[in-house]
This record gives C-alpha cells, structure tokens and sequence, in this order.
C-alpha cells in the first residue's frame, strides 16, 4: 500500500477575523491560536501520516463599512508558510480591537473576499480552508453599500454569494465557521456543503473557544 507521504497535500487557508471593538478580551487569543496554527497543523498531519507540501495562509481583517468606512477591511495576500512567517507573525500582531459601530458586522463581505481569493491550483490533493471568527452576527450583503469605496464587484445579495460558494471546487474546499447561533451563519452551516458552524455565545465572546477542535476539523479533511 502507497504511503499518503508519497502524495502532495496543497492547503491554502484563508482567516477572516473580526476586529471590532467587542473582540477586545479574546482578539490576543485568536492572534496567537493564527500564530501557532502552521507549526500545530503540521505536528498534527505527521501524527496522520500525511504532509503538508505547501502552506499558504491569507488573513481578512473586517469590521462595518458605515462605522468604519476605509478601515472596514484589510486583506493580505497568501503567505506562503514558513518561509514568510516573520511577514504573517507582523500582520496579525499589528490586528486592533476597534471599532464596529452596531452589533452585526460586514462578515459577509469579509467571506465574499475569501471565497474570491487566489487559490492554489498544484498539487496531487488540494483543500481551500475559510476559517471565520467572529463573536457577533453579520449584516446582510450591502448593508454599508452607501459608503462612498463601498467595494465594486461584490455579491449583490446572500443568494449571488452562495453562488459563488457553489462555483469552487467542491473536493477542495471547506468553511469553519465560530461564530453565534444567529441568521445567516445558521443560514450558512444548514444549506451550504462542506460548511462546519461552531457556536459561540455572543455575551461569553469566544471564551469556550477550542482551538484543538478547529485544527482536527481541518486535518481530518486533508
């Protein structure tokens, strides 16, 4: 029997977090579990018997486009790990709690952005990884479009974004999502595939967080 060593593992991840002022407590936490999830990914593959050929992660960084207007949302590209991991560790460092204005944020605009990233086409196996996290509800799409810089060539609506959703390949990809028991992350677990909804209570933040559950969620897909 062939090793699954003998198999090139492609993963691209891309994490889409909330940086509104209400993330405060738990933002650290979130930084560090993005700051260790290269190394702990990859012990937990070997543990598998599989390896990670190329890793490349991606951060989206999203509050409210009518609260926040320019500092709404911040992307980077993929970084390709480890050789660029001293360029992800300054990215996530330079991450600050603020602002956000209501309690709903543009989650779904940050997903839009994530869905339409550039992923990796090599490799024998490939998975394309959206992790969300998030300790508030999302507006619906366009719900901030009277900003001035309000994006060009987003989702007009949630039922163009799931087509989008639908529109990559379905081997590959994968949505984790923490986030609270509210409509259309619920809207999103129940009727998109390949879609895992961790629930968080929005008053405890994300206190029960369990960042070993995320890791084994990824690792058993690959």
């Amino acid at each position: 029997m062939s090793s699954n060593y003998s198999l090139k593992y492609n993963v691209d991840i891309v994490m889409c977090i909330d940086v509104t002022g209400s993330m405060k407590g738990i933002l650290n936490t979130v930084k560090q579990n993005a700051l260790n999830f290269q190394e702990d990914l990859k012990a937990l593959m070997v543990k598998k018997g599989k390896k990670i050929d190329k890793l490349r992660i991606k951060v989206i960084a999203f509050r409210d486009y009518l609260a926040d207007g320019d500092n709404a949302m911040a992307t980077t590209r993929f970084y390709n790990m480890p050789e660029d991991k001293e360029k992800f560790k300054d990215v996530i460092w330079s991450l600050k709690p603020d602002g956000g204005g209501d309690d709903p944020e543009d989650g779904l605009e940050a997903l839009a952005y994530a869905i339409k990233s550039d992923w990796t086409k090599d490799g024998d196996k490939r998975r394309h990884v959206i992790v969300v996290w998030t300790d508030t509800s999302t507006h619906e799409l366009g719900f901030g479009k009277n900003y001035p810089r309000y994006p060009k060539g987003m989702a007009k609506d949630f039922n163009e974004l799931t087509t989008w959703w639908d529109q990559m390949n379905r081997e590959s990809k994968r949505l984790l999502i923490y986030a609270p028991d509210a409509e259309y992350w619920n809207t999103i677990s129940d009727c998109w595939d390949n879609t895992v909804h961790v629930f968080t209570e929005i008053d405890n933040g994300l206190e029960e967080y369990e960042y070993s559950e995320i890791l084994n969620l990824i690792a058993n897909t690959i």
